[in-house]
């Protein structure tokens, strides 16, 4: 088997058993490997972290030749892998024999690109991670002026085309599904316990075009304007 390490914290040791030398991977990276009794690793108790997916070997295998391959984790390819392996995760027990091995096939095409540093983005099978990953970009670079469709292909590494077309599958746009994000999180800042920002300070913060742009979205999504939102919310007075 493959394994495939990705540090989120703190750093990971590992070395051959017959090697002196022992290889560091640091927090946001990560590294293939055979897996197998020749490994060994050392890591402090409780200051790391990571994600640890276990690969079949069979058409993987043979791009490492048996050296372990090293990235970053923030690459598109490995945004992409990881993706579409927390969708795996989060769905295998509804997934049906034929389901299953399509997710299966989509995850070793996505491992490739990991080793080969390229993913083929108009590969049908790869939508659902394409659209996953961007989401994943999206919910980290919500107040981001930048955030955009052009913005997210960038990261992705595909075309602003193939983003619109994997997106073509969903319920919404890319477009939508940012402004939808966008809306939801000024919903709960109108929702919370501390005290609630003012719509324009609102608008500014979430990047909406102006104040009325704002207010009209907000309307058309949950059916009141922030400032009624904001007083169905408020606890009745005793």
């Amino acid at each position: 088997m493959l394994v495939v390490d990705v540090v989120e914290k703190g750093s990971w040791g590992f070395a051959r058993a017959r090697d002196r030398d022992q290889l560091v991977v640091p927090a946001g990276q990560f590294i293939v490997r055979h897996t197998g009794p020749s490994w060994r690793f050392a890591v402090k108790a409780h200051t790391s972290t990571t994600t640890k997916l276990v690969l079949p070997v069979a058409h993987l295998g043979p791009l490492i030749h048996r050296r372990p391959v090293l990235g970053s984790a923030d690459s598109a390819e490995m945004r992409l892998l990881l993706a579409h392996a927390r969708m795996i995760d989060d769905r295998l027990d509804d997934l049906s024999p034929a389901g299953a091995r399509a997710a299966r096939g989509a995850l070793l095409e996505l491992a490739l690109g990991v080793l080969t540093q390229q993913v083929d983005g108009t590969e049908p099978q790869l939508a659902p991670a394409l659209v996953q990953a961007a989401k994943d970009l999206v919910r980290g670079h919500l107040s981001d002026p930048e955030l955009s469709p052009r913005m997210l292909a960038r990261e992705l590494n595909i075309s602003v085309r193939t983003l619109h077309r994997a997106f073509a599958a969903t319920d919404e746009s890319v477009t939508a599904h940012i402004r939808h994000q966008r809306l939801e999180q000024t919903r709960l800042a109108l929702t919370g316990p501390l005290a609630r920002p003012g719509v324009a300070e609102l608008a500014r913060f979430w990047q909406f075009a102006d104040t009325s742009h704002f207010v009209r979205a907000f309307k058309k999504q949950y059916g009141q304007t922030p400032a009624q939102y904001a007083r169905s919310q408020e606890a009745p007075r005793t």
